[in-house]
C-alpha cells in the first residue's frame, strides 16, 4: 500500500515556472515507478511524465518535452516535477501516481494522490 500527497501548484503567468512535489509513504514505497498526470478542464486525464524506480528510465509526453523535468529522491521517497515556460494549455489538476510496473497509461497505475490545481494565465 502506497500513499501519495502532492504539494505546490497554484496560479502562474504564461512563460513562468512552477514546481510540484509528491511524498510517497508506505512500507514498499521505494519499489514503484512514479509518474505525473494531469486533467485539463473538461478533458480526460492524460500522461505527463514518469520515472523508474532507479531513475534510469524517464519518459515525457510530447506536449511537455523540453519544458518539464521529473526527478526523484529515493532517500526521502519524493518525486518532483519542475515546469518551465508554462502555457495556458498546461492548466489542469495534476496528479502524482505510483506504478509497480512501467507504463505511461492511466489504467496501469496502482495508487494516486488527491490532485493539485495548476492554473496558467495568459
Amino acid at each position: 500500500q502506497v500513499q501519495l500527497v502532492e504539494s505546490g501548484g497554484g496560479l502562474v503567468q504564461s512563460g513562468g515556472s512552477l514546481r510540484l512535489s509528491c511524498v510517497a509513504s508506505g512500507r514498499y514505497a521505494g519499489g514503484y515507478a512514479l509518474g505525473w498526470f494531469r486533467q485539463p478542464p473538461g478533458k480526460e486525464r492524460e500522461f505527463v511524465a514518469t520515472i523508474s524506480r532507479t531513475a534510469v528510465e524517464i519518459d515525457y509526453a510530447d506536449a511537455v518535452k523540453g519544458r518539464f523535468t521529473i526527478s526523484r529522491d529515493n532517500d526521502k521517497n519524493t518525486v518532483s516535477l519542475q515546469m518551465n515556460s508554462l502555457k495556458p494549455e498546461d492548466t489542469g489538476v495534476y496528479y502524482c501516481a505510483a506504478n509497480f510496473g512501467w507504463s505511461t497509461r492511466v489504467q496501469d497505475y496502482d495508487y494516486w494522490g488527491q490532485g493539485i490545481q495548476v492554473t496558467v494565465s495568459s
